[in-house]
């Protein structure tokens, strides 16, 4: 919430006027599109489980119906290449809303939006949110200090599991050259949990192996022996949860460590990290063929020594990048073929998505 107050606040500065110092509210959100939709559909379908332990037993695996709750407000000029909708779901695949420059110089575009969903089985939370101003007044020259970009953000994709706070300040380049290809260069900070930080190494032995028998008992878990061979493994609660040790090793103790693993993660801060960003964008649009491809590089980022600083996990410098691309050609009045997608990577985590085909139009 405060991520989201923070990103409201600098939409509502950017829009101040310089003369009577009030927010025009009516030229914020002019343009924009307040949308909620409930969307929903078939998950897995129910499987046969059969056990003989005692005799012949059939059970079915039931995997409950996906659905989405999501709810927006919008207000991002469309590209020459988007169809506009009669209405939005949230199910459009608007890769281009993670490019770099918008349509609109010097206004304010912004995103905000909220999904709750249940996906085969397992319910995530995903949320995007960013303002962008592309700033261009006052200055006649391909490159001046009036030629920028300020860009706000926030993701949060469940089922990638990756959640962020990024923030960018950058000069732009339009060299005149290369019609409709721009340069951008600056400084981004970034708030997110200490990606690289391993839980369980503090638990590995010399020989690599990990003790984690011992690690559930320090978690509550509590191992009886019967004084005749047997064992019975009783969880936190007191209720027995393996009988054998094949069963603890196999099905308990995977259950433990990620338990484990994500109560250590939930309990450390945020961390914040300033890197040097470099980008490129480029838009060209006919009613035949269209090209739209964006990329930013963070080739170097600030060690403040702290004890979850990335690069202490990763023993130095590394590089994240993002991207993406929107094509289109028809090839007559008939043959068309599409490529879309964005690819991101931070602290060598990858998410990612891609939509690729051909059109034929029967007259």
């Amino acid at each position: 919430m405060r991520k989201l107050l923070l990103i409201l606040v600098v939409v509502f500065s950017l829009q101040v006027n310089a003369q009577d110092k009030k927010v025009d509210f009516k030229n914020i959100f002019k343009f924009g599109t307040v949308y909620g939709a409930v969307n929903g559909g078939t998950s897995l379908s129910d499987e046969d489980v059969y056990s003989v332990t005692n005799g012949l037993q059939t059970s079915v695996s039931e995997t409950p119906y996906d659905y989405s709750i999501l709810f927006g407000i919008r207000k991002i000029k469309q590209f020459g290449y988007q169809s506009k909708e009669a209405f939005k779901n949230g199910t459009e695949n608007s890769f281009s809303d993670a490019a770099t420059l918008g349509r609109w110089n010097n206004k304010i575009e912004f995103l905000f939006q909220g999904e709750y969903k249940r996906q085969q089985g397992e319910t995530y939370l995903d949320q995007h949110h960013f303002v962008r101003y592309v700033g261009t007044d006052g200055c006649t020259e391909k490159f001046c200090w009036k030629h920028y970009i300020i860009k706000v953000e926030y993701l949060e994709d469940g089922f990638a599991d990756i959640k962020y706070f990024e923030a960018s300040q950058r000069l732009t380049y339009k060299p005149k050259e290369v019609n409709n290809l721009t340069f951008n260069f600056g400084a981004a900070q970034r708030l997110a949990e200490p990606y690289g930080y391993d839980p369980l190494a503090e638990w590995l032995l010399s020989n690599n192996n990990l003790h984690y028998t011992f690690l559930a008992i320090e978690e509550g878990y509590e191992v009886r022996f019967d004084g005749h061979g047997g064992v019975e493994y009783l969880d936190p609660s007191g209720n027995s949860v393996a009988t054998s040790t094949e069963v603890w090793e196999a099905v308990v103790i995977p259950e433990v460590l990620a338990d484990y693993t994500e109560k250590k993660r939930g309990e450390l801060k945020n961390t914040i990290q300033h890197s040097f960003v470099i980008g490129g964008d480029y838009y060209k649009y006919s009613k035949k063929s269209w090209l739209h491809v964006w990329g930013n590089v963070m080739p170097y980022h600030y060690d403040a020594g702290g004890e979850f600083s990335y690069h202490k996990y990763n023993e130095g410098q590394w590089v994240d990048y993002s991207g993406g691309i929107v094509y289109g050609h028809w090839v007559n009045k008939n043959l068309g073929v599409f490529v879309e997608g964005t690819y991101n990577k931070y602290w060598n985590r990858e998410w990612h998505g891609f939509s690729a085909g051909i059109n034929y139009r029967v007259f």
